[in-house]
């Protein structure tokens, strides 16, 4: 003999069951500004807190924040993917004296942050620190209000990507790469980024072996894009592509040391120095086909510019 049973009662049976399952056994947990700590981070169940959900899912998951509200500073020790759909504004507010985000990941973890909205309310806190991890992605994000915006300084090789996102109103940097040994070396591309109204420096990059910085607009910072390889024998090789650098009163763009950047398709101007070339031998090069004018000094350092690429 069948028993019919209702739809009702089967959806509200199996909404029950994902809300009970254990949450040490997934690869997507969730947040909620009407969740709960003690819930299993479930979609049904949320958690409240990203750090409860980070500490919750399966190493390589995935957290996502189902609605907008601030969801808490969150210390990172695996690989993880956080991230908010579109409509959603995740918020992450530093504690006083602590970063956003801290990830100290092992040498091969993936970090990757998508759509987050962190703001550090003037504090002298860092919007994300990168002590250790295999790479850090941060995509469709806003950092401002820090002393640092996002502040990579690894012990050990990575690499990183960050685009479309917009960093803005730091104390000190918006995004530097400085390794903690002086010499640790990276690859890293930063793409689509906005970078503005950063007290001492736009980008900082200290020792990277290898990069570059295309459709990004770096403006009214101290310097807009400062190169310095430091105690790195290797160099940092980096390109400058399609990228507006402007109203920067401490200089467009800086290179020092045996830093090679090659320039192309970019506007450097109104600038205190378009670009100060202090590289030893120079190796600056330009593809001809800059906009490098206006700026109170538009060249500086070891040999005018343009010089074509050999």
């Amino acid at each position: 003999m069948r028993i019919a049973v209702p739809m009702t009662v089967l959806a509200t049976a199996l909404a029950c069951s994902l809300g009970t399952a254990p949450a040490n056994a997934r690869a997507r947990v969730f947040v909620a500004s009407y969740g709960n700590d003690s819930n299993p981070c479930t979609f049904g169940s949320p958690c409240k807190t990203f750090q409860v959900a980070v500490n919750a899912v399966d190493a390589g998951g995935e957290v996502t924040a189902i609605d907008s509200a601030g969801f808490g500073p969150i210390n990172i020790t695996k690989a993880v993917t956080i991230t908010s759909p579109d409509g959603v504004e995740a918020g992450i507010v530093a504690a006083p004296g602590a970063e956003a985000i801290n990830i100290n990941a092992g040498p091969t973890d993936a970090v990757v942050l998508r759509a987050l909205t962190l703001n550090g309310a003037g504090a002298t806190s860092t919007g994300i620190v990168f002590n250790s991890g295999g790479s850090l992605t941060v995509t469709r994000c806003l950092l401002q209000n820090f002393a640092d915006g996002i502040d990579m300084q690894p012990t050990t090789g990575m690499s990183f990507i960050i685009t479309d996102t917009k960093v803005t109103n730091n104390q000190h940097s918006g995004i530097s790469y400085i390794p903690q040994n002086g010499s640790t070396a990276a690859i890293g591309i930063i793409d689509h980024v906005e970078v503005s109204n950063n007290l001492d420096f736009g980008i900082e990059l200290v020792t990277p072996l290898a990069g570059g910085t295309t459709n990004s607009i770096v403006y009214n910072d101290g310097t807009g894009i400062f190169f310095l390889t430091g105690t790195n024998t290797n160099g940092l090789y980096v390109s400058i592509d399609n990228t507006t650098v402007t109203a920067n009163s401490g200089g467009g763009i800086e290179a020092n040391d045996t830093v090679k950047v090659l320039l192309r398709r970019s506007m450097i101007t109104e600038n205190s120095i378009g670009l100060s070339n202090s590289s030893n031998p120079n190796m600056v090069y330009s593809y001809q086909d800059n906009s490098i004018n206006d700026n109170r000094l538009d060249f500086a350092g070891s040999a005018p510019l343009p010089v074509a690429l050999q």
